[in-house]
């Protein structure tokens, strides 16, 4: 729907309203936001003014040792996603913009999969593929 790439050194709540404002242009329809507890009532404030209520996730105060938090398994299937196209491993692109277009084509391939209801390639697909076997 909206990518924002910046520099490492971005602040959140920043990065987190421009986010916001690409969605309700690009995305009208968008309502509900997650974030995580780092970004600050500045963004939840900014969606409310857009139209989106953005819910600041938790961590459960109660809970001890590793706990979870709520929605995170959505946040790692997009680290997945992209790390199975190699984005987090390997990033040479020189501007922002090719990063925000293999973003893109990265999150299309996961859409696609879904609508067409195939298995992504895993890195068994390879080794099978070549004959080695091993």
């Amino acid at each position: 729907m909206a990518v924002v790439v910046v520099a490492a050194s971005g602040h959140g709540d920043a990065i987190g309203i421009a986010l916001l404002d690409n969605v309700a242009a690009t995305a009208p329809t968008v309502t509900k936001g997650w974030v995580d507890a780092g970004f600050k009532q500045a963004v939840v404030e900014r969606g409310a003014r857009l139209g989106i209520d953005v819910e600041i996730v938790q961590r459960d105060p109660g809970a001890r040792g590793f706990t979870p938090a709520p929605k995170r398994r959505v946040v790692e299937q997009a680290f997945g996603a992209l790390l199975l196209h190699r984005r987090l491993a390997r990033d040479y692109e020189r501007r922002p913009a090719g990063s925000v277009a293999v973003i893109h084509w990265s999150m299309s391939d996961v859409m696609l999969r879904c609508i067409t209801r195939t298995a992504p390639p895993t890195w068994r697909d390879a080794s099978q593929a070549s004959g080695s076997g091993r």
